[in-house]
């Protein structure tokens, strides 16, 4: 890609549980200015762990192999790490089934492992952020365990027990987002327990004050060793409605051939917030940040989970980006509305559970430019970013191409129409070498022929690598006060190719500009409105073309073309 005046530059900002000053505003006082919580200004990289590096040779990433690539991840210009699930599981869903809360689970190491980790994370200034299973156990843990063994058992009201209907009838039309009832009998003391997920997933009874207590113990634990924050998982489905009221039927068939259904009564009660407000004066106790998994239709919906005072989640996740077309319009009018919302927002890509972005983006001839202008947009953005392992050197999806291939039981159960998540979750693709550099085993997932180009060692020798063009703008970000503070001021905004912003503090002004079409664009600017009647730039990265500074009246962008670069007079 090439661009007459450059390109690049991103920004990913952590936000705060408090609500932001008020626009046009830096956070000050009368004494100097107000500091920041450390994650307000950080960007969080998140690591599956089974596929991170295996420091043992076995084919599954583990606790070591993320301490041996701590030096790769500073270069990087990331600030925390937040590493799914990796405590004592029987692996039904690779670690969101939970059997020991207050453990390491033995193909990833042990607490000691985990303490070694945590130490040279802080020699590096990198903060861990686990991830938290809080509607659920796994079926083979005690509480489970003891719960299902009797009516009368301790941790009976533990989970969720309800008699059915009639005989071989559960008691609703409830329906598991895996593909199956939401519930199951259970022979022995013939009632059904409720999972929202698989059934080894039974969810927990949060109406029940020893579980609130016994969860909140449990972020206490990791808290006093030395992680910065939680990932909640499924905050959605805490709760569910007592009286058991179906759910709407909707028309049409799911992807699992079951009739379409509105979780209206076992998802987003307003009870949620009430106990993440609880969450999060826990949290408050140890300066820890909650991040949420908030899959919102809205931004009103999304605003909802910061808490009317602030008081809940001081990041939950904008994912509603990644259901967004490549459209200049589409990403203009949601960033607007979501800059404009209360709190700090938190922008997503892509995940464990969510098709790479470089795949789901790329259109086979501009594949390269599309990840750097995506890039350079969501990350130059005001707000919080989440990077997801491999995002960084276009690591792309490699699903199964057959049913004997797939991993992922959502896959084994949806198969062909749903092919599951395994796609998204192979191998860190380190080097040319065999596997990719990740071990030295078979590895838990193949790793995809792309990985003998696409790969950190290649991209770190390549001026021009997407890995370079990321460590280059995550080092603007630390490095300019306006992509740090700014605030964001959108420009241009009938443009129907060209999403172009100004990002403003008192100690300057940043443009980014970034094509989102496959055509070359000429975008001109007048900024007399911002202040900058005979405004210049200077380009703060380049791709490989020469970048001549000057006068500011257009940027030329080829396709997919992104520029950042600091305006002054």
């Amino acid at each position: 890609m090439k661009t007459r005046m450059s390109f690049l530059a991103l920004v990913v900002l952590l936000t705060t549980v408090s609500p932001p000053a008020a626009k046009g505003q830096n956070e000050s006082s009368a004494t100097g200015p107000i500091a920041r919580p450390w994650w307000k200004n950080a960007v969080i990289y998140e690591i599956y762990p089974r596929s991170f590096m295996d420091s043992n040779g076995d084919g599954i990433g583990d606790l070591n192999g993320i301490t041996s690539k701590l030096d790769y991840l500073q270069a990087l210009g990331i600030d925390a790490i937040w590493i799914t699930p990796c405590f004592p599981s029987p692996q039904v869903d690779f670690g969101y089934d939970v059997s020991d809360y207050v453990n390491i689970d033995p193909m990833y190491g042990t607490l000691e492992d985990f303490d070694r980790l945590a130490a040279e994370a802080k020699k590096r200034n990198i903060r861990l952020i686990l991830d938290f299973v809080v509607n659920h156990t796994s079926d083979q843990h005690p509480w489970f365990i003891d719960s299902r063994s009797s009516r009368t058992a301790v941790h009976r009201d533990w989970y969720i027990w309800r008699d059915g209907k009639g005989p071989d009838e559960p008691p609703n039309n409830w329906q598991s987002t895996f593909g199956l009832s939401a519930w199951s009998l259970d022979l022995p003391t013939k009632q059904y327990y409720y999972h929202y997920f698989y059934p080894q997933q039974p969810d927990l009874n949060w109406r029940n004050p020893a579980v609130e207590k016994a969860m909140f113990d449990v972020t206490r634990f990791w808290y006093r060793r030395g992680t910065a924050g939680f990932r909640l998982d499924a905050v959605d489905s805490l709760y569910e409605d007592p009286n058991l009221t179906d759910d709407p039927v909707l028309p049409g068939k799911d992807k699992f051939g079951r009739p379409n259904m509105e979780d209206k009564y076992n998802k987003k009660l307003p009870e949620v917030h009430q106990a993440l407000q609880r969450l999060r004066a826990v949290a408050d106790e140890y300066d820890a940040v909650l991040i949420g998994e908030t899959w919102t239709s809205n931004v009103a919906q999304l605003e909802e989970y910061y808490g009317t005072n602030g008081n809940e989640l001081q990041l939950p996740m904008d994912l509603m980006l990644t259901n967004l077309r490549l459209s200049a319009s589409e990403f203009r009018d949601h960033v607007k509305a979501v800059d404009g919302a209360k709190g700090w927002p938190t922008y997503v890509i892509t995940n464990h559970d969510i098709r790479r972005s470089y795949s789901r983006y790329g259109d086979g001839v501009h594949d390269d430019d599309i990840a750097k202008m995506v890039a350079g947009f969501y990350l130059t953005l005001r707000g919080s970013a989440v990077m997801y392992y491999g995002e960084e050197i276009g690591m792309e999806n490699h699903d199964p191409i057959t049913k004997q291939e797939v991993k992922d039981p959502i896959g084994i159960l949806g198969w062909p129409a749903e092919k599951g998540r395994d796609g998204e979750r192979t191998p860190m693709q380190w080097n040319s070498s065999v596997n990719a550099g990740f071990t030295t085993g078979k590895p838990w997932l193949p790793v995809p022929a792309s990985a003998k180009t696409r790969n950190v060692e290649t991209e770190s020798k390549n001026p021009n690598s997407l890995l370079r063009f990321y460590k280059e703008v995550l080092r603007l970000r630390k490095t300019e006060a306006a992509l740090r503070e700014g605030t964001y001021v959108p420009l241009n905004e009938t443009d129907p190719n060209v999403v172009s912003y100004l990002r403003q503090s008192k100690d300057g002004t940043i443009l980014v500009v970034a094509n989102f079409s496959g055509q070359a664009q000429s975008p001109h600017f007048d900024l007399t409105k911002q202040g900058f009647p005979g405004a210049k730039v200077t380009a703060l990265a380049k791709n490989a073309a020469p970048v001549a500074d000057g006068p500011l009246e257009e940027v030329r962008l080829e396709a997919y073309g992104v520029y950042i670069g600091r305006v002054g007079e």
